[in-house]
């Protein structure tokens, strides 16, 4: 349509605003997540789609390049990777918004000389949105990624209940252990700024016990401050005592709360803390008018051989909905240097995942 524009935003406020009230809506294209990517060598351009004057798509855009020592050698090729991490943000049920939104990726990714683009949107494979956009996705060449940045899947609560509702909805043994570690003296409090080496080192011990990736604290103080300063993520502590062990950052965006990050001790765990943890995280998000709760994280598929098997079953005990995602789609820009970077991304990855299973938080 010849009323639609697009702008780049330069303005926070204003783009946190607009983002927080479109459909399809996510918090890492935030303009604090884009803000945050740049420590490890991504820059943010954000997308703003008009009609008339009204909003009515964004795209946080980030772009990595490869090392400067090599452009030198190859500026004839492609030298960056282009990604719209749990976007863009639209209706898509719309596909001819759909269609006017990739359109513009595209021709961003080719004026960034990037290899390919990739965006993994917040939408439901089983729905009718969902089966129109992967229609429009493969119609315009775009493939669906072997690389998954994000999790495909996840788990979702609706806050929309009343606690007592919320309460009765949980698996009987999970209502029980939040009951449980309320009675054996599990105290959650709020955390600040000054709490965040203590929560960093239950991360890392619950890495190092269940084989996730964790980077150096530098780059997770960067994350949580900046996000808790604009007042986008809570620290939550559970003590017994007067001891930590353990605790969580709950992401706040629009309508939705994200269960991020997790970590506890060995200590006390007969007492439960981990399920009241989340109860009162739960019960932190409604409160604030959230109206979803994400979990963050689901298997693949649905098989107890699955790593994430028993964070599944943790997370279904308090009556969170499967709910499997589109996941990770490509557009390659260069199809040869595509075709290299994703049969040698594969072994690298496979590299990792030998020295650690998954990376839990978000990317």
């Amino acid at each position: 349509m010849s009323s639609q524009t697009v702008q780049v935003a330069d303005n926070r406020e204003a783009w946190n605003a607009v983002l927080a009230r479109l459909p399809g809506t996510h918090v890492l294209q935030s303009w604090e997540w884009g803000e945050t990517k740049a420590q490890t060598g991504w820059t943010a351009r954000r997308l703003l789609f008009l009609d008339e004057g009204a909003p009515i798509a964004a795209a946080s855009l980030l772009v990595r390049r490869v090392h400067p020592a090599l452009q030198g050698r190859l500026s004839c090729f492609p030298l960056a990777i282009a990604y719209v991490p749990r976007g863009p943000a639209l209706d898509y049920a719309d596909v001819s918004l759909l269609d006017a939104v990739l359109t513009r990726l595209e021709d961003e990714a080719r004026r960034a000389r990037a290899i390919f683009i990739k965006i993994d949107p917040d939408v439901r494979a089983d729905s009718a949105a969902g089966a129109a956009t992967q229609a429009t996705l493969r119609r315009r060449g775009w493939l669906p990624s072997a690389e998954q940045i994000q999790f495909r899947n996840t788990m979702v609560l609706d806050l929309t209940q009343g606690e007592d509702a919320l309460l009765a909805a949980m698996k009987q043994k999970t209502r029980y252990n939040v009951r449980l570690a309320q009675k054996r003296g599990v105290r959650v409090r709020g955390g600040t700024e000054t709490d965040l080496p203590t929560f960093y080192r239950l991360y890392a011990h619950t890495g190092e016990r269940d084989g996730f990736l964790v980077r150096p604290y530098a780059y997770y103080e960067t994350v949580w401050v900046t996000f808790l300063r604009a007042g986008l993520a809570h620290l939550l502590l559970a003590e017994v005592e007067g001891e930590t062990v353990g605790g969580l950052i709950l992401f706040r965006f629009g309508d939705t709360a994200w269960y991020f990050y997790g970590a506890s001790t060995d200590l006390h765990r007969e007492r439960m803390p981990n399920h009241l943890l989340q109860w009162e995280a739960i019960r932190r998000a409604r409160a604030q008018g959230c109206r979803r709760y994400d979990f963050w994280g689901a298997p693949d598929e649905l098989d107890e051989k699955d790593p994430l098997w028993g964070v599944y079953r943790f997370k279904e005990g308090f009556g969170g909905e499967f709910v499997r995602g589109l996941g990770a789609w490509d557009f390659p820009v260069s199809r040869p240097l595509y075709w290299l970077y994703t049969a040698a991304m594969p072994r690298v990855l496979a590299a990792m995942r030998r020295r650690h299973r998954i990376n839990i938080g978000p990317e």
